[in-house]
């Protein structure tokens, strides 16, 4: 069976065909980080427009690259995520499914991150602990099977990625916050500022970063012009990166030790920072598992490979499903 996945919960248009038996064939994505950038951060409707007018040429190219005709089904993201950006995959998957006699499946973005490690050749086997970041969230998740999640944790206010955003922003960095933060802190001193690891004596596995974020406002306030040189900057960034990466890890060891899980999957955006995986890979004992670096930010090759999990709840198309919010514990259609 040939899947064809699309993918536009935010601003990364994408497309994939994935089979069944073959697996992964082909994914392609147009991002769009310079139609944002200028705003400092995504822009709702410059989502949806640029959808629009992207999405049927790269599905166009892709069946054409790979000599296919149509899919025998369709998954697209039907949340969560910005309405309207969710609204142009949902009606654009129902209208060619229709055109194309074919089902269509509709599939839970964080689903999509979750099982975006079953597209490698080293894939988790059940159960294991899932830490979900991204911009938009920061989930702990107990995964006993496809479709059997519990969440143990989440965050409180800041996502870790909208953290390193909105860091960035403060250090003049620009948009996305995350890679241009993990390239200066490359340069930095991680010990240089003292900043705090919020929740970490707390009961529970949930996240804080909005009290990291300030600590970091407030010492950017502290120096002066002159000391706001970029070796402080750099100095900033790898210290704030430590705290949030440790803040990230010492909720998660928590979390797999309380559990007795032997295996941990990290996805999403900041999955991909690379100071995460090395320092992840030291503290555990067990398994870790990610997505290549290029399936950990949002990608339709996630999305058509939860469809393969979910062939069952395949349905007719004919109607336009988008949910900006939907909890993970209510997937099961």
């Amino acid at each position: 069976m040939l899947i064809l996945g699309i993918e536009t919960s935010c601003d990364e248009t994408a497309v994939a065909l994935y089979d069944i038996e073959r697996g992964l064939i082909a994914h392609n994505l147009k991002s769009q980080i310079d139609l944002h950038a200028p705003y400092g951060g995504v822009v709702p409707e410059i989502a949806s427009r640029d959808h629009l007018r992207c999405l049927m040429p790269l599905i166009k190219k892709i069946l054409t690259d790979n000599d296919i005709k149509k899919p025998d089904v369709i998954a697209y993201t039907a949340g969560p995520g910005l309405i309207g950006a969710l609204m142009v995959g949902s009606a654009i998957a129902n209208g060619l499914a229709l055109a194309w006699n074919c089902k269509v499946i509709p599939i839970h973005h964080m689903e999509g991150h979750l099982l975006a490690p079953m597209l490698e050749e080293e894939k988790p086997v059940y159960p294991f602990l899932a830490l979900l970041v991204s911009g938009g969230h920061s989930l702990l998740v107990n995964v006993k099977a496809v479709g059997d999640y519990k969440i143990l944790g989440t965050t409180l206010d800041d996502a870790v990625g909208e953290a390193f955003d909105k860091v960035a922003k403060l250090l003049d960095l620009g948009y996305p916050g995350g890679p241009k933060i993990a390239k200066l802190a490359e340069e930095g001193d991680p010990n240089a500022f003292k900043f705090p690891r919020p929740m970490q004596k707390k009961p529970g596995f949930d996240f804080s970063f909005s009290g990291l974020k300030t600590a970091v406002m407030l010492k950017t306030r502290e120096l002066s012009e002159q000391e706001m040189l970029e070796q402080n900057k750099a100095n900033i960034a790898a210290s704030f990166q430590k705290a949030a990466i440790d803040s990230l890890i010492g909720r998660t060891l928590k979390a797999a030790r309380e559990h007795n899980l032997s295996r941990i999957i990290v996805s999403g955006g900041v999955g991909a920072n690379l100071m995460l995986r090395a320092s992840l890979r030291d503290c555990f004992d067990g398994d870790v598992f990610y997505p290549r670096l290029e399936l950990c930010t949002d990608n339709a090759a996630m999305i058509a490979v939860a469809a393969s999990y979910r062939l069952s709840d395949q349905r007719n198309p004919g109607s336009v499903e988008a949910m900006a919010r939907w909890p993970m514990e209510d997937i099961n259609y």
